[in-house]
């Protein structure tokens, strides 16, 4: 099993900064990649980042390409998301997760996840 926390969501204004950590724990070396997903009111969730534990990537969706920078920390398991430049449209709950297989893209290839962390962004 592998275990994932969120922290570091909150309530910011527009153009403004935050940055997210996801600590992993438990049988941490069972998955390839862990990234995050965010998940807005009424909308399905949705891939934002990955990072690979091999170097890989990383990857990111179109969205926040520039402006959100996913890093890990292998020595504390820890992952994070810079997230700079927000807008509205980035409110949401945003979620770590755990590689399993396949394409990044889709929630079905995530094996763990976190129990999310709350992004608002006011305009």
């Amino acid at each position: 099993q592998v275990q994932l926390v969120e922290s570091g969501g909150g309530l910011v204004q527009a153009g403004g900064s935050l940055r997210l950590s996801c600590a992993a724990s438990g049988r941490t070396f069972s998955y390839s990649a862990m990234g995050w997903f965010r998940q807005a009111p009424g909308k399905e969730r949705e891939f934002v980042a990955a990072i690979d534990w091999s170097g890989s990537g990383p990857y990111y969706a179109d969205s926040v390409k520039g402006r959100f920078t996913i890093s890990r920390d292998n020595a504390k398991n820890t992952m994070y998301l810079q997230m700079n430049s927000l807008k509205p449209e980035d409110t949401a709950v945003y979620y770590c997760a755990a590689h399993r297989s396949g394409s990044y893209v889709y929630i079905q290839n995530w094996a763990y996840w976190g129990q999310g962390t709350q992004v608002t962004v006011s305009s």
